[in-house]
Formats: C-alpha cells, sequence, structure tokens
C-alpha cells in the first residue's frame, strides 16, 4: 500500500503526498492567510473526522470539543512556522511556537492497547487533546532531533507543501513526481526544446 494521503489541487489533479511525519502530515488541514482556501477544520466534527485519516492510525471513536479544535488551529499555525523556518534553513525559532509545542505535548497522548489479533490500536475515545499531544510530540521530536536539516518545502511554484525528506540521498525536492516534479520536467524540456 502506498503512503501518504491522496489530494486534490484546485485544478483538480489527483496525487499522492507523503509528509513523512505526523506533525506535518497535520499542516494537510489547511491554516491561515493564503492557505486558508484548503480550511478543513472549520467545526469540532471536521477535526474528529480527519484524525483517522491521520498516519497515527485511529479507528475507533475520536472525541473533539470546540477548546481542542481552537488549540488544534493554534498548533497547526505553531508548527506550520516551525517547519517553514527550518525549511528556510533557520535554527531560531519563536519562543511562542515552542511554547505552543510543549503546552499541547503536555496532555497525555492516546493509549496504546493490544487487540486480540495481537494488532495495536488507541483506547476509545481518542480525544482531540490526546491526537494534539500526538501531533506536539512528534514535532518536539522532529524539530529537536537530528531530521531538522531533512524538512523541505516543495520547491514548485505556488506549492506550500511541507514534508520530511526521508529519502536516502536526501535530494527530495517536490511534494510529488506526479505533481510539482512532473510539472519541473515538462518546463525544463520546454526551455531546452523552444517551439518553432
Amino acid at each position: 500500500m502506498a503512503s501518504g494521503m491522496e489530494l486534490t489541487a484546485l485544478d483538480g489533479q489527483r496525487f499522492r503526498f507523503d509528509a513523512g511525519t505526523l506533525s506535518l502530515e497535520f499542516l494537510l488541514t489547511g491554516g491561515e492567510g493564503e492557505l486558508a482556501r484548503w480550511e478543513q477544520l472549520h467545526r469540532p466534527e471536521d477535526l474528529a473526522a480527519w484524525i483517522p485519516r491521520s498516519r497515527l492510525g485511529v479507528g475507533g471513536p475520536v472525541e473533539v470539543s470546540a477548546e481542542e479544535l481552537a488549540a488544534a488551529r493554534r498548533l497547526r499555525a505553531a508548527v506550520r512556522r516551525l517547519a517553514a523556518g527550518a525549511a528556510g534553513g533557520s535554527r531560531s525559532f519563536a519562543a511562542a511556537d515552542l511554547a505552543a509545542l510543549n503546552e499541547a505535548a503536555a496532555a497525555p497522548p492516546p493509549a496504546p492497547v493490544i487487540e486480540p489479533d495481537l494488532t495495536r490500536s488507541w483506547a476509545p475515545p481518542v480525544t482531540g487533546a490526546q491526537f494534539l499531544s500526538a501531533v506536539a510530540r512528534d514535532a518536539i521530536a522532529l524539530f529537536a532531533g537530528p531530521a531538522l536539516d531533512r524538512v523541505r518545502m516543495c520547491e514548485g511554484d505556488r506549492c506550500y507543501l511541507l514534508f520530511l525528506d526521508t529519502s536516502r540521498p536526501g535530494a527530495r525536492r517536490w511534494c510529488s513526481m506526479d505533481r510539482c516534479g512532473n510539472r519541473h520536467k515538462l518546463r525544463t524540456r520546454r526551455d531546452r526544446n523552444p517551439p518553432g
């Protein structure tokens, strides 16, 4: 099975995107400013519906309150600023963004349970605060760990997708070869072989 999530661009093109880590995957839910057009978290039910789609693998019931939705948006904004800074080479992060990670991480994460078939799941119900704790803990491991230098922003024109480059050589440049990578190849080919 392919990793990542299937996304649909504004032009209708569908492509697979793997953010490489839970905290960066959470950024797919939208954002502020230019990213508001992709906003998915309008109501608590929206976050409750998105959590089972995430790489955390929640299969059971999810409960999200209005306060947890507001906290999710704050955490997402902090993770986005930290990741964009890391992708740009910054190692100096705003204290408020780091505090947002620490605050969310302080809550208990989802509790793992083992099922009779020896698979792992999460003790139901998973709450919004538990999910945000898992996201924040993942972000702390990312930004305080050796993979920080592999946080990237897609090099495609007007593409805002951030990801962890998990490729062996550390040379991933695109959100997806099917999307931005292919567009770059076509543009390069046209520039080398102009018409007429």
